[in-house]
């Protein structure tokens, strides 16, 4: 039984019933919060694994809220919403999501949802447990990057896709494995998923994100990283 504790933010008091009888059926220890000023209240007071956020909240919107979580903290976020043009997954995950539901859905959907958003990578097995390019040093034992001077605030599976990449330098990854082996095997069509995180990443590591040294485009495959 999973310990890890879930933030359900929906402003539908029927959804968070279910939702909350839903995840404790399955151990997990389960909060919720109506819209999102409640959350960041929740967010700032407890320690969480995971948000459930509604995307289209009257007052706060979710993304509004999914914005302001992730500028004080790397929890997990998962987006919901009746919406389901990749226009709005983009703009969703765009904003710090890492991953997203279309309602209506089943349970199964969300629990492996669930379990895909909570999963990391294991620490990466070679002798180095910090990587160092350019300006860039990355320590796998912490979880931790630092490019120039400053400390560069990843999220969980931001960090989780560097790891990968680091780990199969200098060759095309295809978008497929690329997101069976960080969001699991249950994906592999969510090319739109890659794309913002491959961005997001440039902006954060990157001297020049629009004409990237390291984070490269393998048009038609993938992802790969130059390394020296």
């Amino acid at each position: 039984m999973s310990a890890a504790r879930i933030l359900v933010v929906d402003d539908d008091p029927q959804i968070r019933r279910v939702l909350r009888t839903t995840l404790i059926a399955q151990g997990y220890e389960v909060a919720d919060a109506r819209n999102g000023e409640e959350a960041l209240e929740r967010i700032r007071g407890e320690k969480l694994d995971l948000v459930i956020l509604d995307m289209n909240m009257p007052g706060m919107s979710g993304l509004e809220t999914c914005r302001l979580i992730r500028s004080g903290s790397d929890v997990a976020i998962i987006m919901l919403s009746v919406r389901d043009a990749e226009a709005d997954k983009v703009e969703a995950l765009d904003a710090g999501a890492d991953d997203y539901i279309t309602k209506p859905f089943g349970s199964p959907e969300l629990l492996a949802r669930i379990r895909a958003a909570l999963r990391r990578l294991p620490q990466t097995t070679n002798e180095l447990q910090v990587v160092r390019f350019d300006v860039v040093e990355i320590n796998f034992t912490t979880r931790r990057v630092v490019a120039g001077n400053r400390e560069v605030r990843l999220t969980p599976k931001e960090f989780d896709l560097l790891q990968y990449l680091v780990a199969h330098p200098n060759v095309p990854i295809p978008h497929t494995r690329l997101l069976q082996s960080v969001w699991g095997p249950d994906y592999g069509d969510e090319v739109e998923y890659l794309r913002v995180f491959i961005n997001q990443l440039r902006k954060k590591i990157e001297k020049n994100p629009s004409s990237p040294k390291y984070l490269l485009t393998e048009p038609w495959v993938g992802y790969r990283l130059q390394l020296p």
